[in-house]
């Protein structure tokens, strides 16, 4: 048996405003969507879809969705216009792991935790890689720990 993930669903405040930012932060593509009796829009992200439901709810602190980038800096600025960084749930908005992924932390319209990864420290412009901060730096971490790495397809 094998499975993979298809979708990952995610409350949005506003419907157009989420479908907004999704849209110029990662190219989401809107695609025709189900009536499910509230506003719901069905987002394409590569293979991957991300479905945004309109209700007035206030997300956890630490529950996110993890999206890899071949490029992390068009993403970086996006939420840098917007004001999207979250420096708080995991110390700093960006986080280098083992094994050379840098991990950049913001939160969407609806306040919903989104982990966006990219591979390749030194494939980041400077003005952004001086904002990297080693997740060793906030927890120490053991051989084993610093064995362990964040799957990112190549």
């Amino acid at each position: 048996m094998s499975g993979r993930i298809n979708h990952v669903s995610i409350n949005a405040r506003d419907l157009q405003e989420s479908v907004d930012f999704w849209v110029e932060l990662l190219g989401a593509e809107p695609i025709a969507t189900p009536n499910f009796g509230l506003p719901v829009q069905w987002l394409a992200l590569g293979r991957t879809q991300l479905h945004l439901f309109e209700r007035d709810v206030q997300p956890s602190s630490h529950h996110h969705l993890g999206i890899t980038v071949d490029d992390l800096e068009p993403v970086y600025r996006v939420a840098e216009r917007r004001g999207a960084f979250d420096g708080r749930s995991f110390n700093n908005h960006l986080v280098e792991l083992p094994g050379d992924v840098v991990q950049l932390y913001l939160r969407d319209p609806a306040g919903n935790l989104v982990e966006i990864d990219h591979h390749g420290l030194d494939r980041l412009p400077e003005d952004i890689r001086a904002q990297v901060k080693p997740l060793w730096e906030f927890n120490p971490q053991s051989d084993e720990q610093m064995q362990g790495r964040l799957f990112v397809p190549d």
